[in-house]
């Protein structure tokens, strides 16, 4: 359990870093003029493929791996491989449904998107992803099931890796030495996505063979696993997985709502052209959301060791142990969200330079609104999954409708009022309402202390507080120096001001003993894990 909370956390953080860190070559090369429209094309075809993979395979890795290691516990592997085969052919199913739909929707999605027809080569590219992926999920599932978790790790970084080299090469061809159209530049950075599960399905081959599950597949004889099992076990999966996929696809869905009204509604509220509303769309979306998706993913990965504790306390009764659990989860997750969010926030004037390149106020603008948003993000993220690790699904999802209403109600509103900010205050009250809901559901839940959690989050917004002094002082000195005007300049604030603030948050963590606590909590929830293991 260990060694694979290691490889899922080193593949999770590191596939993060390539995904943000590409985009700095890749936004210069597109050009001045050109790259916040293709960063926004980008952005579009995105959140509309992450839509159709969660939607064509519901969770079904896990629902696999569960049936693999329970035929596997009973002595009934031949089981549990007719099973995963089955469960191929039926995700390959699945898998040509959604990619034939985002095929053929392509010019209706690109409408809705304000984006007229120059995104529907972006999304066609995308769907031999969404085609095999499903496919790519169950192999995962095989895996988990075998408690092989290096092989789904590497992986994922295979995949990664390789979507990123696609992606750079390609882009260099086209706009340096081809035709320098930038559509065709975004539609093979989408299609790399495609190339990246390539390689995926390569290294998983290998650990296939390596470790003797490829004989095992080919060897065993046709076993009649019946259609009412594997009936049952999608109906699992869906009771199961579709609470899960509707609290955790919040922020795509916002994004989707963002995508379907901002440029189309602003068209008639302002005189900017569609060309122009989509580059302020890119400020808004696209190019925040590389720096604040690799915060929150880093934020969770923190926190998420102690859910199956959380899950076994729940089943015990344990009411005290899930109230310990949870506010330990909380304190992991306060300790870096909160100065990494901050100190983001301070220098996000070089930080933007860095990726994207001096912009105007508009873009430093909402990059800002868009971090300072970031803590609802990770609180309704670090929320949800508890509530379903105690078996309040029903809840979880009924808040996120309440979340998604508020998002429909004021999107409209916000946007004729604010206009480009509107839909980033829309989402953060969307996130707000739920994100409060949950809190109280699981206070009255566990009946948890909330007297500990304000102790200890007063303490670490203290030392962030005291961290952000002598970063913006450093930073307003170097300002009147040289200002963050091209990436070199813009980096030496960012490494100046990131290190005064670490080294300034690493001692005063250590000297209130915060840091080493909440250390010691998480080297004790994997000791746990393990013992259970």
């Amino acid at each position: 359990m260990l060694r694979g909370t290691a490889w899922l956390t080193f593949a999770n953080i590191a596939g993060r870093l390539l995904g943000a860190v590409y985009i700095i070559p890749w936004y210069a090369w597109m050009g001045k003029v050109a790259a916040p429209q293709a960063n926004a094309l980008y952005g579009m075809g995105y959140t509309l493929y992450a839509t159709f993979l969660v939607l064509s395979t519901t969770g079904i890795n896990t629902a696999i791996s569960k049936q693999i290691a329970k035929y596997n516990a009973i002595d009934q592997e031949a089981k549990g491989i007719g099973l995963a085969k089955q469960f191929i052919g039926i995700m390959f199913l699945s898998g040509l449904i959604f990619a034939s739909i985002l095929y053929l929707g392509a010019p209706v999605l690109s409408r809705l998107s304000g984006a007229e027809q120059t995104l529907v080569p972006v999304l066609r590219s995308l769907t031999l992803a969404v085609l095999v992926f499903p496919m790519m999920s169950v192999c995962r599932g095989i895996f988990q099931g075998y408690h092989h978790v290096k092989p789904n790790a590497l992986s994922q970084l295979a995949e990664q890796l390789i979507r990123v080299i696609w992606m750079l090469l390609t882009t260099f061809y086209i706009m340096k030495m081809g035709s320098k159209d930038y559509v065709s530049a975004v539609t093979q950075s989408t299609f790399a996505a495609f190339v990246g599960m390539l390689a995926s399905f390569a290294v998983l081959g290998y650990y296939f063979w390596q470790s003797g599950l490829l004989s095992k597949f080919l060897k065993a004889s046709p076993i009649k696993v019946q259609y009412q099992e594997s009936l049952q076990l999608i109906k699992e999966t869906f009771r199961t997985a579709i609470p899960m996929i509707l609290t955790g696809v919040a922020i795509q869905l916002y994004q989707l709502i963002d995508q379907a009204t901002f440029v189309n509604v602003l068209s008639f509220l302002t005189e900017d052209s569609k060309e122009r509303l989509t580059v302020i769309y890119a400020y808004l979306s696209a190019n925040p959301n590389k720096i604040v998706m690799l915060i929150v993913a880093v934020a969770i990965t923190i926190g998420d060791v102690g859910i199956p504790l959380l899950t076994e306390s729940h089943i015990k009764g344990d009411k005290r142990g899930v109230a310990r659990l949870m506010l330990n989860g909380f304190q992991m997750l306060t300790v870096f969200a909160l100065p990494a969010l901050m100190g983001a926030i301070l220098l996000a004037e070089p930080l933007y330079v860095v990726f994207y390149n001096p912009s105007e106020n508009l873009a430093i603008g909402l990059f800002i609104a868009t971090l300072a948003q970031t803590f609802l993000q990770c609180a309704y993220f670090a929320l949800s999954p508890i509530l379903h690790a105690v078996n309040e699904s029903r809840a979880a999802v009924r808040y996120f409708y309440y979340g998604v209403v508020v998002k429909l109600l004021t999107q409209l509103p916000l946007l004729f009022l604010f206009q480009a900010y509107g839909p980033v205050l829309s989402t953060a009250l969307a996130l707000l309402v739920p994100s409060i809901l949950f809190y109280r559901h699981l206070r009255a839940v566990t009946q948890f202390n909330p007297n500990i959690l304000v102790r200890d989050t007063a303490l670490i917004a203290r030392n962030t507080l005291l961290m952000c002094v002598p970063v913006f002082v450093i930073y307003w000195g170097l300002s009147l120096v040289i200002q963050p005007s091209s990436r070199l300049l813009a980096t030496v604030h960012l490494v100046v001001g990131a290190s005064v603030g670490m080294m300034v948050y690493g001692y005063l963590s250590l000297k209130t003993r915060s840091l080493d606590k909440l250390l010691g909590q998480r080297a004790q929830r994997l000791r746990d894990i393990c013992r259970i293991r």
